[in-house]
């Protein structure tokens, strides 16, 4: 049974109690439109959805901390509230649309030193701006080894509200829930300083299970393309 239910994040279900009533007064009046809002409803559940993953084991394993694409992976300056460092870092940001899981998940073993929330706009997540001017929530984790890894909540045009569960002083595993962002939005992820992506722009992520770089291997940076 636990394999066949996937489980509904708690901050999911006031939103599908609305859906469900408003859907059932409708009914009342108009088949119709009860039936398209009977289909929202549906969509609410479907929409915050938290499923099972089987977390890769690693010392150094970086896994995905969202599910969706992999739009860009380059070298940026982390986010400047959190007063951490200058030096260019490579980002690999990954977009979330409405259908996808937004749960997101701690992508290293450690303990989150510093959670930061920016306030910002709203811009579609899509675009390369949102990292800098979207509404954003960081947590940097320190693994173990002492290397540092930071994963970015990013709001986007239709996202605007960032839940985080975590706290600072948190000690964490790759693969735990931390959060989630409703309803379309981005999580950039920030990599130390020698380590590689390895994955590629396009590619789709599976939160808490794909692998997005190793802080015990010294592999090269993966490359590859999209094919049809």
């Amino acid at each position: 049974m636990k394999t066949l239910l996937t489980p509904i994040h708690p901050a999911g279900w006031p939103f599908i109690a609305l859906f469900a009533a408003i859907t059932f007064l409708v009914l009342f009046f108009s088949h119709t439109v009860g039936f398209l809002c009977l289909i929202l409803t549906g969509w609410c559940v479907y929409f915050f959805r938290s499923p099972y993953r089987v977390t890769p084991q690693g010392e150094g394993f970086i896994v995905s901390p969202g599910d969706g694409i992999v739009t860009k992976i380059e070298k940026a300056i982390p986010p400047k509230e959190l007063k951490w460092t200058k030096k260019p870092l490579i980002r690999i940001s990954i977009f979330l649309n409405v259908f996808d899981v937004h749960v997101n998940r701690i992508p290293v073993n450690g303990v989150i030193s510093r959670i930061q929330y920016h306030p910002g706009k709203f811009f579609n997540a899509s675009l390369d701006k949102a990292s800098e001017f979207n509404e954003r929530n960081s947590l940097l984790i320190q693994s173990p080894s002492g290397q540092e890894v930071l994963v970015v909540q990013i709001a986007g045009l239709i996202a605007r509200r960032i839940l985080c569960e975590a706290m600072a002083g948190q000690a964490v595993k790759a693969g735990e829930t931390f959060g989630i962002i409703r309803f379309g939005s981005r999580v950039d992820l920030y990599l130390p300083e020698g380590v590689t992506p390895q994955v590629i722009e396009g590619q789709r992520m599976i939160g808490g299970e794909t692998i997005m770089g190793d802080l015990c291997s010294l592999a090269p940076q993966r490359l590859g393309k999209v094919r049809a």
